[in-house]
């Protein structure tokens, strides 16, 4: 990767303003600005399509908010004092800012095929897919053999539930056929669910811990879309059998390594450890470069996430609340898995907004043997971080460490078109990557002016998980 010491000094480039110095090579394509998973997935496939890309992140580390930290990091960044000797070494823990785990045969899997990002990385399957139903931690059917033995239904729901999972199996938008008489597009989830005589706590454990809808408000809302997702799910259980979700081995912080790998190997430049100090913009309201100290870029468009832009640019969309807790054991009642994912529907704890359990260990090479790390996360609703994730928290047993921050999420005002600054969301409160994938999409849109192909198949993949 580039280095800008490297790089000679040139004083006679015409737009560069008297005493100040060109930053690296001084001219771009793009700059962008912050190494978290959006803004590498973009860099990486801008520079695979021939254009010059600088990237600076203010970090001496990729990955920005989504890096995984070593064991000092960790403690460093969160101001817990000294490392405990009984946890083990530095070089065992790989511990995610933001954990999330990838649907097997979801949009970031695709976006990781498409531009060949796998054969940097190795993935292993989740143990287990868990929701929280009266009270109790149940196993998400992962069969028709599980479906038929689990305690979320009773004997005739089970077969309600049998024909659902047959029909949405079935269903394909381009064969009026597979409707069977239902027009997704108008007829709302709710009435679906209805049709199939699915009670109120099936809609429920199906819609959050399946389709990974976030609250109740797409019960009201064309069908379709919440089907489309439930398909995701279905064809990603039946890839791997143990749970629809991927992890890579040492953590996310591997994918955006591994799309700055891939715009370094197409000639991006990279410099970590390095602020910007400010977006120039000329008076026609457009972005034209950056300026960090007395050194200064100049290039077509400003790519970044917010924390790079002026306030006037983004605007808060709430805030998250993420609990690192260190286990001495398996989360109680998954089964002594060594990883899972539990997902808490807000219904379930008197909450509008889900709440999300992931834990990973060893097995995924994130931590020492015997240390188990559980994530708790959700979206805030009453400003009180330790109660809204203390549903969470409850299911973990004994806690030896915890690390808990809270963080404002914030969009971009406009879509980048009319300033040359295009801005990528925060990332939510949620343990999975598919509403993320969607704002990924729509920077590449709005930045290219065309949509990414995804149209590759995402039971491609050549790896064994």
């Amino acid at each position: 990767m580039s280095n800008p010491s490297y790089h000679t000094r040139r004083t006679d480039i015409d737009w560069l303003p008297e005493g100040k110095e060109p930053l690296a090579d001084g001219e771009y394509d793009a700059i962008v600005m912050g190494t978290g998973l959006k803004e590498c997935v973009i860099s990486g496939l801008l520079s695979v399509e021939g254009k010059k890309v600088l990237h600076i992140d203010r970090n001496n580390y990729y990955g920005a908010e989504c890096a995984s930290l070593n064991l000092t990091n960790l403690y460093e960044k969160f101001k817990a004092g000294d490392v405990p000797n009984t946890l083990g070494t530095n070089r065992d823990y790989n511990v995610d800012l933001i954990p999330k785990f990838v649907m097997a045969c979801g949009n970031l899997t695709k976006m990781l095929l498409h531009s060949k990002v796998t054969r940097y990385l190795e993935f292993k399957s989740i143990g287990g897919s868990y929701v929280q139903a009266g009270g109790k931690i149940l196993k998400v059917p992962a069969t028709p053999e599980e479906a038929l033995k689990s305690s979320l239904m009773g004997i005739f729901e089970k077969r309600r539930f049998r024909k659902f999972i047959i029909f949405v199996n079935q269903y394909a938008q381009d064969k009026p056929a597979t409707f069977e008489g239902r027009d997704l597009t108008v007829m709302t989830m709710r009435e679906l669910y209805l049709n199939f005589g699915l009670v109120p706590a099936t809609h429920e454990f199906i819609s959050h811990a399946m389709c990974l809808e976030l609250d109740e408000v797409h019960l009201d809302k064309p069908a379709l879309s919440t089907v489309l997702n439930l398909q995701i799910y279905c064809h990603s259980l039946e890839r791997y059998g143990t749970s629809p979700y991927i992890y890579p081995i040492y953590g996310l912080g591997g994918l955006p390594e591994g799309f700055s790998r891939l715009c370094a190997i197409h000639g991006g430049t990279f410099m970590l450890n390095r602020d910007v100090d400010e977006v120039l913009i000329g008076e026609d309201g457009k972005a034209y470069g950056v300026m960090a100290g007395n050194e200064m870029a100049k290039a077509k468009m400003v790519i970044g996430d917010p924390s790079y832009f002026p306030k006037s640019m983004v605007r808060a969309t709430g805030q998250v609340v993420r609990s690192i807790c260190f286990l001495n054991h398996p989360i109680p009642n998954t089964n002594d898995m060594d990883s899972a994912q539990i997902i808490i529907p807000g219904p379930q704890v008197g909450r509008v907004n889900d709440i999300f359990v992931c834990s990973l260990s060893s097995g995924h090479n994130v931590s020492a043997k015997g240390v188990y790390i559980a994530i708790v996360s959700t979206k805030m609703e009453k400003g009180q971080p330790e109660e809204e994730v203390k549903p969470g928290l409850e299911l973990l047993g004994n806690i030896m460490q915890r690390f808990t921050s809270v963080a404002t999420t914030y969009e971009p005002v406009g879509s980048g078109k009319d300033n040359n600054c295009y801005i990528s969301s925060s990332f939510d409160g949620t343990s999975h990557f598919e509403s993320d994938c969607d704002d990924m999409l729509s920077l590449y849109e709005r930045v290219t002016g065309k949509k990414l192909d995804m149209t590759i198949n995402a039971d491609s993949v050549e790896a064994d998980y």
